[in-house]
């Protein structure tokens, strides 16, 4: 299997069950950022974030202006809020939150909409 549709299934699925979690049950979000506060808790947070961005971008590097891009933008997010958390925590934590509470109702719509359009270049449910 290549490996952006290996990645596109990996983040899409990720990021549907992500936006039915949090839209479910949206007091996981609350939890979470009163978790950061917790330095174990955000040196774990930290290196997941880390870990996961740099797996993502050392397979998948990709620059092509398709659906393989979102993949590799996902990837690096990751990386830099990892990277982020670990070297700035509190200033981090702080534009995390401000980001989330401003703008929650708009992410969990993108959650929901890269999340479809990664499982439909995937699976190939709508040609396009």
């Amino acid at each position: 299997m290549d490996i952006s549709i290996f990645l596109a299934k990996f983040w899409g699925w990720y990021l549907i069950i992500f936006f039915f979690i949090l839209s479910f049950n949206p007091t996981r979000i609350k939890q979470i950022f009163d978790d950061l506060k917790d330095q174990k808790f955000l040196i774990i947070t930290s290196f997941v974030g880390i870990i996961v961005g740099l797996l993502t971008i050392l397979f998948h590097n990709v620059w092509e202006p398709n659906w393989k891009f979102i993949i590799t933008a996902i990837g690096w997010m990751a990386l830099g809020i990892g990277l982020a958390l670990f070297t700035f925590p509190v200033q981090t934590t702080k534009w995390l939150e401000a980001s989330n509470v401003k703008l929650v109702q708009l992410i969990y719509i993108l959650l929901f909409l890269i999340g479809v359009y990664l499982l439909n270049a995937a699976y190939q449910l709508v040609p396009y």
